[in-house]
C-alpha cells in the first residue's frame, strides 16, 4: 500500500510540474487585462460583471473570465469576498500578490512579468535539453542571435526589456537606500554600468543629490533614457571600457556573462576607478542551494533564466563570486545580506 501510495504522489507531482505554466500563463493574462488596476480603481470588491464591464474590450467573455478567476483565486492572486448582506453573488477583492500587478503603482512586477512571458522569451526555454546534448545558446538557437543583438534589432523587445529592467530597478533601489545608507556618502562620481534607461541611479542620485551620475549602457539603451537631473547618459560597451568614476555600480550585469567575459568587465572596472578610495558595488543574486529563505528556489529558478537568456550567464554562489572578483582585480569584498532575493557585493582593489 505505502509503494502505491508514493507512486500516486509521484504521478501527481508530475502532472503539477507539467503544467506549471499554467500558473504563469493565468498571472500574464491578469495583467493583459488589467484585472488588479480595475479592483484598486473600483475601490472596494468588484463582482464578475463589474470587472468584465471595465476590461478594454467591446464584448468580454464573462465565462471565460469566470473560470480565469477561479484559478487566479486558487493560487491566492485574487482573493473571494464574502457579502455581509448574504447575497449569492460573487465578489472579488486584492490580496498581498495582486498589489505586485499594478501598472502605475511605484513598485510593481507587471512589466517583468510580461516581458518574462512573453513568447520572444519563453521559446529559448524549448532548447535546454539540446544544449545540454551539444552545448551552443539557447536564444540563439530560438532566434537566430543573441538576446543583445535581438533587442536593438527590435524596438519593440527592447521597450518590454526596458521597462522590466525598470521596474526590477525601483524594487532594488528601494531595499538598497534603506540598507546601505553609507554606502554611497563617500562618492562624488558613480557609474552605473549596464544602467539600462537610468531608473536604479535616479534613485540613488535622488538620495545623494551629491553624486554625479554616469548612466553607462549601449548606445540604442541610452538612446531611449529620459533626461533626468544629475545623471549623464554615455552610450558604449563595458567590454571596451568603462568611464571613470569614484566608484562602479552594477545591478543584475554580471549574471548575464560566463566567467571569462565577467573577468574582463571586472577588470575594466578596475581601470576605471581610483587604486585605494576607489570601489565596486554589485546587486546580485548569491546563490543559497539548500533555498532556505522566503525566496526559496529563486536562486537555481534564475539561474535557468541565466542558461534559457543569456551567452553563458550564470547565477553564482558566495564562493564563486569571491573567486571571479579576485581575479577580476579585487582583492577584498563583503557580502551584504538585504530582506530581499538579491544581495549588495562591496569589492575593492586593495
Amino acid at each position: 500500500m505505502e509503494v502505491h501510495e508514493e507512486l500516486l504522489r509521484g504521478q501527481a507531482e508530475v502532472w503539477q510540474l507539467m503544467f506549471a505554466f499554467a500558473d504563469s500563463m493565468a498571472l500574464k493574462s491578469a495583467v493583459e487585462l488589467r484585472l488588479a488596476d480595475i479592483m484598486h480603481s473600483h475601490g472596494s470588491p468588484i463582482t464578475l460583471p463589474q470587472l468584465a464591464s471595465r476590461i478594454d474590450s467591446s464584448c468580454p467573455d464573462i465565462p471565460y473570465l469566470a473560470r480565469l478567476m477561479r484559478m487566479l483565486v486558487r493560487k491566492g492572486i485574487f482573493a473571494v469576498h464574502q457579502s455581509s448582506d448574504g447575497g449569492d453573488e460573487t465578489l472579488y477583492k486584492m490580496t498581498h500578490i495582486s498589489k505586485w500587478l499594478l501598472h502605475d503603482s511605484e513598485l510593481s512586477l507587471a512589466p517583468m512579468i510580461l516581458v518574462e512571458n512573453n513568447q520572444w522569451l519563453l521559446e529559448p526555454w524549448h532548447y535546454l535539453s539540446q544544449c545540454v546534448k551539444e552545448g551552443g545558446i539557447a536564444f540563439k538557437k530560438a532566434h537566430g542571435c543573441e538576446i543583445w543583438d535581438f533587442a536593438s534589432q527590435s524596438p519593440q523587445f527592447n521597450n518590454l526589456f526596458n521597462d522590466a529592467m525598470a521596474c526590477t530597478a525601483k524594487i532594488v533601489m528601494k531595499a538598497l537606500v534603506s540598507h546601505y545608507k553609507d554606502g554611497f556618502d563617500s562618492i562624488q562620481s558613480l557609474a552605473d554600468v549596464g544602467g539600462g534607461t537610468g531608473g536604479a541611479l535616479a534613485e540613488i542620485v535622488k538620495s545623494y543629490p551629491h553624486i554625479k551620475g554616469i548612466n553607462f549602457d549601449l548606445p540604442h539603451v541610452v538612446a531611449t533614457a529620459p533626461v533626468c537631473e544629475g545623471i549623464f547618459h554615455v552610450g558604449g560597451d563595458m567590454f571596451d571600457a568603462i568611464p571613470k568614476a569614484d566608484a562602479v555600480f552594477m545591478k543584475w550585469i554580471l549574471h548575464d556573462w560566463d566567467d571569462e567575459a565577467c573577468v574582463k568587465i571586472l577588470k575594466n572596472c578596475r581601470q576605471a576607478i581610483p587604486d585605494k578610495s576607489g570601489k565596486l558595488v554589485l546587486v546580485e543574486i548569491v546563490v543559497q542551494e539548500d533555498g532556505n529563505n522566503i525566496f526559496g528556489d529563486m536562486g537555481l529558478v534564475f539561474d535557468l533564466v541565466m542558461f534559457a537568456h543569456t551567452t553563458g550567464g550564470k547565477e553564482r554562489t558566495e564562493q564563486e563570486w569571491m573567486k571571479l572578483l579576485e581575479q577580476g582585480g579585487f582583492h577584498r569584498c563583503k557580502i551584504i545580506s538585504m530582506p530581499a532575493l538579491y544581495s549588495i557585493i562591496e569589492a575593492y582593489p586593495q
